[in-house]
């Protein structure tokens, strides 16, 4: 029997039972005692600030509306479809312009398609946006199985964007977005019309292993990379856990709303100048609804198998292609292209100043008209 290709209409409507059981958790909170010493909000050295959690947590409880937010996010045109037995949640955010370009965006952990929406509106004079979120994350939940994957991924949004008629389309990614983008690319290259990656000096944090280092380093730019490399495998505590116990973490995630509070702002610091906590960074009550869902929809335990299935595939993540390629560096480092791009390959390379990690969420001006002075030049 054949699947049922159907584009099912969706709209958010958490239950009023889950929101109460959400504020009702929220007040009971077992908090650890406090250790003397760590009351600087802004200290993320040992992971996120005691003394911050617990005013995020307040306002998540007391200040944060659940309902206007999910108003907004309600704005768009929702459908669920299923591929290859898994169900797909799908924003689609037609333009105006019947002509316009169709472009998939593609997000990260821990994101979701809550992280473009401040983006969207950007782009749908030149763009039909739409936005799948990977099995696992937000409604694309529960998990069918196992060996949801990002390759698997990959061809479930080459049949999205084919059951949504455009043969032809561009991406854009960030995170394991970049990864899904330049792996549609590489495999459908004759449907990408282009690929667009945002990214970070994080990225450095690859060198030695997705990445070779750069040649003729003088002293100062080796130390330098190596600054960046140690603090990144510093952050990357999480990485190991939901790769290879994401059954543990999750158990975790999925019954306590402070400590997916923790598991996920943490992520949304900044070193943009100096430490910002995440709500200085990117919008609160923006934040506050990306790790809503994960909460209301059990994503922390699901989206962490993602990483475990692709962890254990046995698939390379970066695979060259031919489709024309633009990258946007977000807090960018002096030695960002030197390292990343040392043969001058890529033709549209930017570099901005601010924008750190999660540029829908934190630039997306900046990141709009990036996107679409490169894609004017492909097109």
């Amino acid at each position: 029997m054949s699947e049922n290709t159907a584009l099912t209409p969706f709209r958010i409507d958490i239950p009023q039972a889950d929101v109460d059981d959400l504020r009702n958790r929220l007040a009971r909170t077992r908090r650890p005692a406090p250790v003397p010493g760590r009351d600087d909000r802004a200290d993320f050295s040992r992971g996120i600030p005691p003394v911050y959690l617990e005013e995020l947590a307040e306002y998540w409880r007391d200040g944060f509306d659940w309902r206007a937010q999910e108003a907004r996010l309600n704005e768009y045109e929702q459908f669920t479809t299923v591929v290859d037995g898994q169900t797909f949640h799908v924003v689609h955010a037609r333009s105006a312009d019947p002509g316009a370009t169709p472009l998939i965006l593609n997000h990260g952990w821990p994101g979701s398609f809550v992280e473009y929406q401040r983006l969207v509106p950007l782009l749908t004079d030149e763009f039909h946006v739409v936005i799948p979120s990977l099995p696992g994350f937000g409604f694309s939940t529960p998990l069918s199985g196992t060996g949801w994957e990002l390759a698997r991924t990959v061809e479930a949004y080459a049949e999205i964007m084919t059951r949504l008629g455009y043969e032809r389309f561009a991406a854009h990614g960030t995170d394991i977005g970049s990864g899904t983008t330049g792996r549609l690319a590489a495999v459908h290259p004759e449907r990408v019309i282009g690929t667009h990656i945002g990214c970070d000096p994080r990225w450095l944090g690859l060198l030695g292993d997705k990445f070779p280092y750069p040649e003729g380093l003088s002293e100062d730019e080796a130390a330098q990379i190596e600054a960046v490399r140690a603090e990144a495998a510093a952050e990357r505590g999480y990485l190991a856990m939901q790769e290879h116990r994401p059954d543990t973490i999750g158990a975790a995630l999925t019954d306590s709303p402070v400590g997916q509070l923790a598991w996920i702002a943490e992520k949304f610091k900044s070193r943009s100048g100096a430490y910002r906590t995440p709500d200085e960074t990117v919008d609160r009550d923006q934040l506050l609804t990306n790790i809503s869902l994960y909460w209301f929809t059990r994503s922390g335990a699901s989206s962490a198998q993602f990483y475990y299935e692709s962890a254990h595939s046995g698939i390379d993540l970066v695979m060259a292609s031919e489709v024309p390629s633009g990258w946007a560096v977000f807090d960018t480092h002096p030695l960002m292209r030197r390292a990343m791009d040392p043969w001058k390959a890529i033709g549209h390379w930017s570099e901005f100043t601010e924008g750190g990690h999660f540029p829908a969420m934190e630039v997306p001006e900046l990141l709009a008209d990036d996107i679409r002075a490169f894609f004017r030049g492909v097109s």
